[in-house]
């Protein structure tokens, strides 16, 4: 029992750090403000790369077409060799856009380069050509704009002085398996780049949100542009890094959307879910099985643990170890109320963590299992096995 105990006690230690050490990650409180006026509009450049979107990327070049904004915009919509109609469908919704936009073919991919990212190259490279923009906005084919959301992200830029401004979209979470794992990878996410520390210059925690990255032109020409981070496969934190930790460092910002930035990728099924996260989560850990031990170690550490001895706890009548486990849990299940709030659940699901915890960790152990079999990074019929994280 005295080994239990210990168990039980690095347990709440754990969640002691993650409560009061991690930046108050579990808050879920960095949003967007409201956008002042501007006495000058920057001009933008709106990026989005596009492989195989039939399905989302003509609601979604119509929302951009409904965009409220006082300065010059461009969109580009970026074919990455899609095999459905996703050029023609982005051709079609343009036709009536009162400002600048077109449709571009993706280079043919050189080695070293993920599609996406050679796709936001090439749409880079057209924008600088036409017009150098003050400001691009990376987005994807999937990611639902409201109209405000463009002057939001530039007033925030601008005013804050900030070379990069991220919103990380609301993903849908519908259904069974959306309703309970969604807000856990929102909350698995914060834990691991908590945002506080994001925002604060002074810290060297770097992310983004590969939704919709508003990037300042210059700062990004200054850090070497896209090709500095070509095979990233997390490449929205590697882009955060680069312009914060890496060369000259840069203010940047990431929050959490509610209505202003809609993710229309379906998360109703489990396998859509567990491919999202199998695709990077091994990226994540530098591809190191000994990172994969840890962080299943810590997983069970974190998550698992309190449940475990708090039975153990109450069927041997043990006092002390009850309520250290039944303290952790608490910590555990207040931890993950304000996440839960943001998608609009009751925060009673939180009893349900320590389950979710199971099944990202399944994730993460398959993400191994792919890249060690050479389908790591696979994604819209492409495997990239040895990107960096």
């Amino acid at each position: 029992m005295d080994t239990l105990l210990v168990i039980a006690l690095t347990s709440l230690a754990a969640w002691c750090v993650l409560l009061f050490g991690r930046n108050g990650f579990w808050r879920a409180d960095q949003r967007p403000g409201t956008p002042s006026p501007l006495p000058h509009w920057p001009t933008v450049a709106i990026i989005i790369p596009a492989r195989n979107e039939k399905d989302s990327i003509g609601d979604v070049v119509h929302a951009h077409l409904k965009t409220h904004y006082c300065g010059a915009r461009r969109l580009y919509v970026v074919d990455d060799g899609s095999e459905d109609d996703t050029a023609a469908i982005a051709r079609r919704a343009m036709a009536r856009a009162d400002f600048p936009a077109t449709v571009l073919d993706a280079p043919p991919l050189e080695a070293g380069w993920s599609g996406k990212l050679a796709a936001i190259a090439a749409g880079i490279a057209q924008a600088e050509s036409d017009e150098a923009p003050d400001y691009f906005l990376l987005t994807d084919a999937d990611i639902l704009h409201s109209p405000g959301t463009l002057s939001t992200l530039v007033s925030q830029a601008v005013t804050g002085q900030l070379s990069l401004v991220s919103l990380m979209a609301r993903l849908d979470a519908r259904g069974f398996w959306g309703e309970l794992l969604i807000p856990a990878f929102v909350y698995f996410f914060q834990k691991l780049y908590p945002f506080p520390g994001v925002n604060n210059p002074k810290s060297p925690i770097a992310a983004a949100a590969g939704g919709c990255m508003l990037v300042e032109a210059k700062a990004l020409k200054e850090a070497g542009g896209i090709g500095e981070i070509r095979s990233a496969l997390i490449d929205d934190c590697a882009l955060a890094a680069l312009l914060k930790t890496r060369r000259r460092r840069r203010r940047i910002w990431l929050g959490l959307a509610q209505t202003q930035v809609v993710s229309l990728r379906d998360n109703r099924s489990l396998s859509s879910i567990w491919d999202m996260v199998a695709r990077t989560a091994y990226a994540e850990l530098e591809f190191s099985p000994v990172k994969l031990i840890g962080a299943v170690t810590g997983m069970l550490l974190v998550y698992i643990t309190p449940i475990a001895t708090a039975l153990i706890g109450l069927m041997e009548g043990h006092g002390l170890l009850t309520i250290i486990s039944l303290a952790t849990l608490g910590g555990m299940f207040i931890s993950y109320g304000p996440t839960l709030r943001l998608y609009e659940q009751s925060t009673k699901r939180a009893i349900a963590l320590p389950l979710v915890a199971i099944f990202y960790t399944l994730m993460t152990i398959s993400s191994a299992w792919r890249h060690w079999h050479g389908k790591g990074g696979q994604w819209k019929g492409r495997t990239y096995p040895g990107g960096i994280y």
